[in-house]
């Protein structure tokens, strides 16, 4: 089943204030199993910017703390373990020992108040133990 034109609310975007990042736990379809999927929403200016929260040096999440994702001077998001920082608008890394690659970025729409995300399957988490991987079921999750 095609995707790209599906697209599942994970937020508000009064959730997400400016200048602000927030991590969201979703459970995406891979290979008919539901696997945990942590994302990151950027809220800046009067735009909104989404990757998955995996640093590309050696794949651990952003945040050395509770949502705590910026650098020191807040222009970059950082890595809380290796200190390389990214263009928050590109997602590139700039500074540190993943220079030259970036975060996987999301396609996000904002609709009708509510942050979105396309492009995707995700899986209702309580439904997990049932997957038919020729009968997803797309749905929003929301944080917990």
């Amino acid at each position: 089943m095609e995707n790209d034109t599906e697209i599942f609310a994970v937020c508000g975007v009064e959730e997400v204030p400016d200048q602000r990042c927030k991590p969201f736990t979703l459970l995406r379809l891979e290979n008919g199993r539901a696997v945990p999927w942590q994302i990151i929403i950027v809220h800046w200016g009067r735009k909104f910017f989404g990757y998955v929260n995996r640093c590309p040096h050696e794949g651990s999440p952003l945040n050395f703390e509770a949502n705590q994702f910026f650098d020191p001077s807040r222009r970059f998001l950082m890595c809380g373990r290796h200190s390389a920082q990214f263009d928050i608008k590109t997602g590139d890394c700039v500074e540190g020992p993943c220079q030259g690659q970036n975060l996987a970025p999301l396609h996000l729409i904002v609709d009708d108040g509510d942050i979105c995300i396309a492009g995707v399957t995700l899986v209702e988490q309580g439904s997990a133990q049932d997957i038919d991987p020729d009968d997803t079921m797309e749905i929003m999750i929301h944080p917990d």
